[in-house]
């Protein structure tokens, strides 16, 4: 168990800016890891639980021991509205960390959703209330819930380092994980890439047209 002092610590994680968070989460997170050369980009293995799954927020970090979900649930006290909680859980896929009863909760608390270095379940019904759930895989087996985990601290994420307050980004291709401290500069080299990529789009099809 981690103490009161830290419970603190992590309710009071340093936050990006929402604008900043806004114009990642209109980029495909392609674009994000183009711009961070390619660092940053998570295990392809974990990928939305359900079509369409989206996620753009702060990270509010949570180690645990694999299988156990007891950290998600005390996350759940401390994180705060657009947080996504971001699990490593040790790439563990025989327990889900997490189902419909949780996706619930998170979506009371206006939470943005979950990245999980572990397996998840309930995937259809997370789909169906819009709960954002990204996991390395699905199982219909429960978590332990004994312990011990940590929360508030540096973790490894599907390969990648996350700090509290990273902005995690996912879409259809997966999940990049952008530093805080270089948010800003990362957006604009982004939006860069994204540019220029709908340009060539663009020249493309009027050749197309042409011909």
């Amino acid at each position: 168990m981690t103490s009161p002092e830290l419970d603190t610590i992590t309710a009071e994680l340093s936050r990006p800016g929402q604008d900043v968070i806004d114009r990642l989460a209109k980029l495909p997170a392609a674009n994000i890891g183009d711009a961070m050369d390619r660092l940053g980009v998570a295990d392809s293995a974990i990928q939305a639980i359900w079509p369409g799954a989206r996620l753009a927020g702060p990270a509010f970090t949570v180690w645990t021991r694999p299988g156990d979900n007891q950290g998600i649930h005390r996350a759940l006290e401390l994180a705060r509205p657009g947080d996504v909680i971001v699990v490593c859980g040790g790439g563990d896929e025989s327990r889900a960390l997490l189902g419909e009863l949780i996706g619930e909760r998170a979506i009371n608390l206006g939470l943005a959703g979950f990245a999980l270095d572990g397996a998840a379940r309930d995937a259809e019904a997370l789909g169906e209330i819009g709960m954002p759930v990204f996991a390395r895989a699905i199982t219909p087996a429960g978590p332990y819930k004994n312990g011990p985990s940590r929360l508030g601290t540096p973790i490894s994420f599907g390969g990648v380092p996350v700090l509290p307050g990273d902005i995690i980004i996912g879409d259809s291709d997966g999940i990049v994980v952008v530093p805080r401290e270089q948010a800003a500069i990362v957006a604009d080299a982004a939006e860069a890439v994204f540019a220029d990529e709908t340009n060539r789009r663009r020249a493309i099809v009027a050749a197309r047209h042409q011909n």
